[in-house]
């Protein structure tokens, strides 16, 4: 294994780790650029560790350039043909004050000890030049494994840095692992220790999770820690749903529409969200049957304050918000219908609009939406003609423009855009082709018929 692995190295990582080894210190690669050689996927980055104290190390390097971005911590970054290499000498660390950083390290000559400061065994492994791995803490077996485990005491690891509770949930999202028990006892645990993290910490390791492949489970083992930064979620985890359209309750059917959509993180914080306002709009019939009307204004409403509160940027938190407040909009697969559709939110927002009507669907009760989802299907097959035959849409694609309207008699003025929008209507709905000559016609017919202040309703 460890010479398929070796082969695997970039030439810059090569000669940054001889460099070091040449000047008669250890060098090791370390951490995630470890751990995802050994699960043959290519790093991202590379990290480097090494018993040369940070001096030492812009010795080795001198004439090129480096990057002092953390000395204080023992780190120096070097360039190699323009990639950045992070080198990091062996370190002990303080106490967390702000449960984030340790308030100041140690340099030390021993490898194992720079090893035992790291979050998850897989994690916690090193290997030099020659492809030989450092392994105290059993990282190789449990990567085998697919399990996920704290180096040392898991309540000491989440302690020192909270944002490790959510890195061990994406890490068993991303990687499909599981969260060894004693570690997965610590995460409930401190999930507090989430209270103490950047909104914008959280919301980088949510979205990661989100798009894993094992995003549905890790959300039915851990929602404690999900309702920990947003607790709006809480009500929704206990909510049941006594409907014919329902064969779960509220958590378990967010869950099941968040897997059914595509893995982009807009779709799949949009299906999270989608239906957050539920348990706020519930009402039971006097056949014990429930109802919840009105649920996605409501849900809109607390999915942008959820959002705000994680700090999403506003494209993504608007186009989020729009597809939960539409999620149950009805949508019929006639032509006219469809480019309405098409002309209110665009083509992108229209088709994530679609994924999410299909997946809100899945998450029901198999029997009554098969119909539904043949229905779904027929209109992105129509919508997909539509766009091929290049059909108007939008006010760019009329064949005619302002300055016809002008030269056919209309002063310029608002009333121009009046005009063109009555066109445009006509045209969605069918009613007229988007012709030049028919368009034309048309104008000129209403300037006879008319004067100029009725030509808004182009009625004729």
């Amino acid at each position: 294994m460890e010479k398929s692995v070796k082969m695997k190295l970039s030439a810059g990582v090569r000669r940054i780790l001889q460099t070091l080894n040449s000047a008669g210190h250890e060098a090791y690669l370390v951490g995630g650029c470890v751990r995802d050689l050994l699960r043959s996927v290519k790093p991202h980055d590379w990290d480097i560790c090494t018993s040369a104290l940070p001096e030492e190390t812009e010795q080795c390097f001198a004439g090129q350039q480096v990057i002092e971005t953390g000395l204080k911590h023992g780190t120096v970054t070097v360039l190699e043909e323009g990639e950045p290499y992070e080198i990091t000498t062996y370190r002990t660390e303080g106490p967390y004050s702000d449960s984030r950083r340790p308030d100041f390290v140690h340099f030390v000559p021993n490898l194992e000890e720079d090893l035992a400061r790291r979050d998850f065994t897989m994690n916690a492994i090193a290997m030099d030049l020659q492809g030989n791995l450092r392994d105290p803490f059993g990282g190789v077996d449990d990567i085998k494994a697919g399990l996920i485990r704290c180096v040392g005491e898991p309540d000491q690891r989440f302690q020192e840095d909270g944002l490790r509770v959510m890195r061990a949930l994406r890490f068993a999202a991303v990687f499909g692992y599981e969260i060894e028990e004693q570690t997965a006892q610590a995460v409930h645990e401190n999930r507090t220790m989430l209270d103490r993290v950047a909104a914008e910490r959280i919301n980088a390791e949510l979205c990661k999770l989100l798009v894993g492949k094992g995003a549905g489970d890790v959300l039915r083992q851990y929602p404690d820690v999900f309702c920990q930064f947003w607790p709006q979620l809480g009500p929704l985890v206990t909510l049941e749903q006594h409907n014919p359209w329902h064969c779960w309750g509220g958590w378990e059917h967010t869950i099941h529409a968040l897997e059914a959509v595509p893995t982009d993180v807009t779709l799949r914080l949009a299906m999270l969200l989608h239906d957050i306002g539920k348990p706020a709009c519930k009402s039971t019939d006097e056949q014990g049957i429930d109802h919840f009307y009105a649920h996605p204004a409501v849900s809109a409403r607390l999915a942008d304050e959820m959002l705000r509160a994680l700090k999403f940027d506003n494209k993504t938190r608007e186009r989020v918000v729009l597809l939960v407040e539409r999620h149950d909009a009805q949508l019929l697969p006639r032509s006219q219908v469809i480019r309405r559709w098409l002309n209110r939110l665009g083509p992108k927002a229209f088709f994530q609009f679609l994924d999410v009507k299909r997946a809100d669907n899945m998450g029901q009760a198999p029997e009554k939406v098969r119909d539904r989802l043949a229905e779904l299907d027929e209109i992105r097959a129509k919508a997909e003609q539509i766009l091929a035959d290049r059909q108007c849409l939008t006010l760019k694609d009329l064949a005619v423009d302002g300055r016809d309207v002008i030269a056919a008699g209309i002063e310029p003025g608002p009333e121009v855009g009046r005009v063109l929008e009555g066109l445009l209507e006509r045209m969605l709905s069918g009613e007229i082709p988007n012709e030049r000559e028919t368009l034309m016609a048309i104008l000129r017919s209403n300037i006879v018929r008319h004067d100029s202040n009725s030509m808004g309703n182009l009625d004729s």
